[in-house]
């Protein structure tokens, strides 16, 4: 979940880590430090709980030029918000900075004898004096004792330190914990995450699980775990660096949700022929398709909640028993999963270690695996038998937007594409429907254009604690990821019901001006969810109803009505979410919250 970055090189480090960083914050922003060789070539460590921002003005005054460095800002996990628990850590010879969780740290605390020499709480301050205590052992050879010091680690963690007598040299290590490095005519540079990179340059390379690296002013070591020397594969930013920044927005959020509809095109069109999806650009085959006996569906968070829309469209047509796992419960279950089942698992960074776990457990048991995300080279896309990337281009905030709408836009695919292999489609009905995915995108654009409108209804939330979204069968799927935004963003209390479940409990919960937000955008379901409206209604709810733009209703029905473009059923979660995303950016606005970066979240999840 943290945010790492270290240079090296002719440039002055200070200023390189800390607008880094700034660009990382996103990944955590409880704490943040740097630590440098100083022009004695002494190491420096410099931190403070707080953002990015309070570091910089406590180094405001600080003037020395420094060539190599490291930095991180932190998402606590062992030890509060303190500036004792912050990064970087320092002990003996060794400083570092380190994403993941040390899962043995108790016992490695016992075993290299540290007890009373800690001055955190942390797991990563008892690595720093592990990997001391093997340095000095080792008289001062850093692979020897890295290699080592790996051989003692249970958990997942992203390294980069410094050694004290290898000045203007970083290493780093990873197992699970993303790092990406480049070698740019600036210097050598690694990240947690590519955004870090902006603008020194377009290509570089995954970091390899379990390898050691080295970087130097001058070039960048890899080496295996037999301490060869391996070259690493080169790969090339696919967005343009402009979309990693504002552009004028108030809100990374805002602008992400009004770049969905140029995102479902770069990921539609290029697997378009003739008007059908097509994945041979992938190198996914059609057996995939028609081979399977059953899907499972895993993820976690906004993306489980695409796989529920995806089910809910996807198990009438194919006629194939369809699953959807939260990633962090499928991992420790026993799934009823063999060779011809198909487990799609879905991720924006192709880092979470829950889905990461989860595919790796149903590739155990025989199970093909397609997975579906936004960065290329990322762990899960490497280890899956079969990736789909999304072209969404960097998401920065931390609540989901675009991600969400591109990881549907795929998915709507992958279901037209089996029902055409499996023979229930003709290729007219896979193109219809394919058009019908197309005339989503206006449907999108003309929701963003309703922004203005959206704010003026969300005021009756801003004061309320809690806040209901209702549906059935699609709708109600739309409304578990309207809940999520509304209480990641604004902090609002949100519960999404199937609303023909309220009478079984939850309506107890309804009472004077209590928010319900209801979608009834299903024809099939509509007279049943407006009777669920009605009940609500006349127990003193706040209702503001979702519906399509030609659908007759009261209009005493509701408080308010909110009208998306007229679409086919399956497909109005796209300009509902729309819609849902602006009520919760709009609620968290009003409230004066940090949009972007929400108390206790950060935008991937490494850590369990």
């Amino acid at each position: 979940m943290c945010g790492i970055i270290g240079y090296t090189g002719p440039l002055d480090a200070r200023p390189l880590l800390l607008n880094g960083l700034a660009g990382l914050e996103y990944r955590g922003y409880d704490s943040a430090g740097i630590a440098y060789f100083d022009g004695s070539m002494e190491i420096q460590v410099r931190k403070t709980t707080g953002k990015v921002a309070a570091l910089k003005e406590k180094l405001r005054d600080d003037q020395e030029i420094c060539h190599c460095g490291i930095g991180h800002t932190r998402w606590a996990t062992h030890g509060g918000v303190t500036d004792a628990n912050a990064h970087p850590h320092r002990f003996g010879a060794v400083t570092l900075i380190h994403n993941g969780i040390i899962e043995n740290y108790h016992q490695l605390t016992e075993q290299y004898h540290l007890e009373g020499r800690l001055l955190s709480q942390t797991d990563s301050e008892v690595a720093a004096g592990v990997l001391d205590t093997i340095y000095r052992a080792h008289g001062g050879n850093a692979l020897a004792a890295i290699k080592e010091f790996t051989s003692c680690l249970e958990g997942s963690y992203g390294f980069c330190i410094l050694f004290q007598d290898h000045p203007g040299e970083i290493y780093a290590l990873r197992h699970v914990s993303p790092l990406v490095a480049a070698y740019t005519p600036s210097g050598a540079m690694i990240a947690s995450d590519l955004t870090a990179f902006i603008p020194f340059t377009r290509e570089y390379f995954v970091v390899p699980e379990d390898c050691i690296i080295r970087l130097t002013p001058y070039e960048i070591h890899l080496f295996d775990q037999n301490m060869e020397r391996i070259t690493p594969e080169m790969l090339e930013i696919n967005w343009n660096m402009d979309a990693a920044m504002k552009n004028g927005y108030p809100h990374f959020m805002l602008k992400e949700i009004h770049e969905q509809p140029d995102a479902l095109k770069n990921t539609i069109l290029p697997r378009m022929e003739q008007g059908l999806p097509d994945f041979s650009g992938d190198h996914i085959p059609d057996e995939l398709f028609r081979d399977c006996s059953q899907i499972h569906i895993v993820a976690c968070g906004t993306a489980m909640h695409a796989g529920m829309v995806a089910r809910a469209l996807m198990e009438p047509l194919i006629r194939i028993p369809v699953q959807v796992s939260i990633a962090s419960e499928f991992r420790y279950q026993t799934p009823l999963i063999d060779e011809r089942t198909l487990v799609i698992v879905i991720s924006q960074s192709g880092e979470t270690i829950d889905t990461l776990a989860a595919m790796s457990l149903a590739q155990s048991l025989g199970a093909r695996t397609l997975s579906i995300v936004n960065v290329k080279g990322s762990t899960i896309a490497r280890q899956s038998d079969y990736v789909l990337y999304t072209h969404a281009g960097p998401e920065i905030a931390v609540a989901s937007t675009k991600a969400y709408s591109v990881q549907l836009a795929a998915l709507y695919m992958l279901i037209c594409r089996m029902a055409l292999v499996r023979g229930l489609y003709t290729e007219r009905q896979a193109a219809d429907f394919m058009k019908e995915l197309l005339e989503a995108i206006p449907a999108m654009e003309a929701m963003i254009e309703k922004k203005e409108e959206i704010r003026g209804i969300v005021k009756h939330l801003l004061n309320q604690p809690d806040a209901f979204f209702i549906g059935r069968g699609l709708d109600y799927a739309f409304s578990l990821e309207g809940a999520l935004k509304l209480k990641e963003i604004s902090y609002i209390h949100a519960e999404a019901c199937a609303a023909g479940e309220l009478k079984h409990g939850s309506i107890a919960l309804i009472s004077e001006q209590v928010p319900v937000i209801a979608l009834a955008t299903q024809n099939r379901v509509l007279s049943k969810t407006l009777s669920n409206v009605r009940e609500v209604k006349a127990r003193g709810a706040y209702v503001i109803l979702i519906l399509k733009a030609q659908t007759a209703v009261d209009e005493d029905i509701a408080d308010v009505l909110l009208r998306i473009p007229d679409l086919a059923d399956g497909f109005s979660v796209f300009p509902a979410a729309v819609l849902l995303q602006l009520i919760a950016y709009y609620a968290s606005v009003g409230k004066g919250l940090n949009v972007d970066q929400p108390r206790n979240l950060a935008k991937s999840v490494t850590v369990e």
